[in-house]
């Protein structure tokens, strides 16, 4: 038990403990339906395209959540604007400004005088220097995801399947679009401080896929997918303590290693036995 309560013995560990299993929930929830509506690729460019806006707001003095915010919104107005007046497919647009403003926000990074120190802390994230004001931030967040996913379950579940039958139930599928991009877009500027911009995608994607491959319901889907991030949250924190290794790192790789495990055995138990 000391191997497993050793590192969060103190103050700054508990509160890593607290934000990123806060993170985690968040993200399992709206992950959830990012992952049953094939938007992976959209919601890798939202956690790339925050960079410009938070190395913006570095450079202002401004809170970077803010700017985090601001360039989501830049680049899901700029993803709109190319699809719409080209004849590109939404993934061509997403292509172009995931690494336009990737780029772009590295660029605004190395203007400042710690370039290296900002552009570490942006793409990876410091688990360990969570504070008191970032759990309740990452309070608020868990309490928005899981009340909007209540208040338009109906909407997103028929959404994720038909956006046509949606359309013709009423349910409003293009303001069930447009809530379900900025769940996203709240759920990556909310957890980039504890995992990073690169990692957070991992707990975006990795525990609800590896939930998936296991249930059939939605919200089973959803809390499994939260417990999973919970776990990679404490065992990636263990790791990371007694391995040396970054710990916002070691928590981003815990739930892609746990998918391919449990698509491994998936994919045992699906082999049809031999006849004898």
């Amino acid at each position: 038990m000391d191997w497993l309560l050793e590192p969060f013995a103190l103050g700054f560990q508990q509160r890593a403990l607290v934000g990123g299993a806060l993170a985690a929930i968040a993200l399992a929830v709206v992950g959830t339906w990012v992952v049953i509506r094939g938007m992976s690729f959209l919601g890798d460019a939202l956690v790339h395209g925050v960079v410009p806006g938070i190395a913006v707001a570095i450079l202002l003095d401004v809170n970077v959540l803010v700017g985090a915010a601001g360039a989501a919104v830049v680049m899901l107005l700029g993803i709109n604007l190319v699809h719409r007046q080209t004849r590109f497919s939404e993934d061509t647009s997403i292509g172009l400004l995931f690494v336009g403003m990737l780029g772009l926000g590295v660029i605004l990074i190395s203007r400042t005088e710690a370039y290296a120190g900002n552009l570490t802390a942006i793409l990876f994230g410091d688990a360990l220097g969570v504070t008191t004001g970032d759990l309740w931030s990452l309070l608020v967040l868990v309490v928005v995801a899981v009340g909007a996913t209540l208040a338009l379950y109906r909407s997103f579940l028929v959404l994720s399947f038909n956006e046509q039958k949606a359309d013709l139930l009423g349910l409003r599928p293009r303001f069930a679009h447009i809530a379900l991009l900025t769940l996203i877009t709240l759920s990556v500027v909310g957890s980039f401080r504890t995992v990073g911009t690169l990692l957070v995608f991992g707990f975006l994607i990795g525990p609800p896929a590896t939930a998936v491959l296991l249930v059939r319901r939605v919200p089973a889907m959803m809390a499994l997918a939260a417990a999973i991030g919970v776990v990679s949250v404490v065992f990636g924190l263990v790791i990371s303590y007694h391995a040396g290794t970054s710990g916002s790192a070691t928590m981003a790789v815990f739930p892609i290693a746990l998918f391919f495990v449990v698509l491994g055995v998936e994919s045992l138990r699906a082999r049809p036995s031999p006849a004898l």
